[in-house]
């Protein structure tokens, strides 16, 4: 339906148009408040009211979601394969844990903060540049990863230039998916976060299979040019489907208005405080506590990633039923109580279970993180916005996270609060009496 401008000089659908030419029009008095209303909800190309519904399924929708699947496997797959990198340079560099823990919670800190401005990019229009720098820069920061040799190169590559680039374009990409669904929405985004614990599941097995055999350089170029077949693909097949909304901020200042959307970010930013931890120190505990040797310890990055996605295809359909956030609520509580259960782990058969339980757990949890943003979102030109003000917030809670708990293991308080482990349980403990605020 198109929008006119009438000689009144107010804007009118041809509808509206019609009938007043054809019609005397009685007079009718307007606010300037009124007026301003109007100009603005004329900015953008179409108003909220104005915008198609969602398709809600069909090839093209559908292939975003493959694509958008892509996309998080090469960007939180690679992120949350970090695990095996870690006990690697446990290993092999002079850094403590706690020191080398800084490579992949400043990694997780770009990929959230960036999307706090490629999320609104994506609103306005620039999709294809956005997803072109970003996809570039990540490739760029793995193939330069090959070159480095001590580590502060690492740092600035695997963890500054990787992050940043992978930040650019995730959040983008699920905003996008999210445009092309209403009905389906948890559906289809939760089949997209499943390239999360998949990239997570064979990011780890390359590491573990090429590491020994023909080192840590050219192990990193081949994870890049398995990203960049994947981005090449993206970039041929992924397009938005709102039209560009070309005013607006970069941050939408009336979210923080939103009660349930404030309770919502608060939540997820302390399950993000604690949730990486385990992800990053797992396999270097299974090494140092349970004796395992570093393939075999790798496995547990493995399993902890590939647990998680059964769950991350059957929760959104139980969210599309029930409500994303009455479904990530006991979610929430499970991943909880797993996490406490490390507190048991001695050996090598309970730290596979422990990989398995947590991997379910945390996985239904993840998957609906992006879902939950979408579900309080009430106009789908600022979902790219919101999600990416969301993700940035959350940004520091990955950046110090992991450190924390790798801080307190140097000071070895393992013995007396459990931690690392303890640490974890009672950060995921806050964070789901926050979750249940939301509900």
């Amino acid at each position: 339906m198109a929008v006119k401008k009438a000689q009144d000089g107010v804007y009118h659908t041809d509808t509206e148009i019609m009938s007043t030419e054809s019609y005397p029009r009685r007079d009718t008095t307007r606010s300037e408040m009124q007026d301003l209303e109007i100009i603005a909800s004329a900015g953008a190309s179409f108003r909220p009211g104005d915008l198609p519904p969602p398709p809600d399924g069909g090839l093209e929708a559908w292939t975003q979601v493959a694509m958008g699947w892509i996309v998080i496997f090469a960007t939180w797959g690679y992120v949350n394969s970090f695990g095996s990198f870690q006990a690697h340079y446990t290993a092999t560099l002079p850094q403590t844990p706690f020191q080398i823990s800084w490579i992949g919670s400043i990694q997780v800190w770009f990929t959230f903060f960036g999307s706090a401005f490629s999320g609104r990019l994506l609103d306005a229009g620039f999709w294809i540049p956005t997803f072109l720098v970003g996809s570039a820069l990540q490739l760029v920061g793995i193939f330069t990863m090959s070159l480095s040799t001590s580590y502060w190169h690492l740092m600035i590559t695997q963890g500054v230039i990787t992050g940043i680039g992978g930040g650019i374009i995730f959040a983008p990409s699920l905003a996008l998916v999210a445009t092309y669904f209403e009905k389906r929405r948890g559906i289809a985004i939760g089949l997209v976060t499943t390239g999360n614990s998949l990239g997570g599941t064979v990011y780890p097995l390359v590491v573990r299979a090429l590491l020994p055999e023909i080192g840590m350089p050219w192990t990193a170029r081949v994870l890049g040019f398995i990203n960049l077949s994947g981005f090449a693909l993206a970039a041929v097949f992924m397009r938005p489907r709102l039209p560009p909304r070309q005013t607006g901020p970069i941050i939408d200042w009336t979210a923080f208005k939103d009660t349930l959307y404030l309770s919502y970010v608060s939540g997820l930013f302390f399950f993000v405080w604690s949730v990486y931890y385990t992800f990053y120190y797992l396999a270097s505990f299974g090494q140092k506590e349970v004796g395992l040797s570093f393939a075999d310890s790798s496995i547990l990055t493995t399993i902890i990633n590939g647990a998680g996605l059964p769950t991350r295809v059957l929760i959104p359909f139980l969210a599309d039923r029930i409500g994303p956030l009455n479904t990530i609520a006991p979610a929430g509580l499970c991943v909880a109580i797993v996490a406490y259960s490390w507190l048991a782990v001695h050996d090598t058969v309970g730290i596979y279970v422990f990989s398995v339980f947590y991997g379910v757990a945390s996985g239904a949890f993840q998957s609906l993180m992006p879902t939950g943003v979408a579900s309080i979102t009430k106009r789908l030109d600022t979902i790219g916005t919101r999600m990416g003000m969301c993700f940035s917030l959350c940004s520091f809670a990955g950046l110090s996270g992991p450190p924390i708990g790798g801080l307190l293991e140097s000071f070895a308080l393992r013995d007396t609060l459990g931690g690392g482990e303890g640490e974890k349980g009672w950060m995921d403990g806050e964070s789901q009496m926050l979750r249940l605020n939301t509900r």
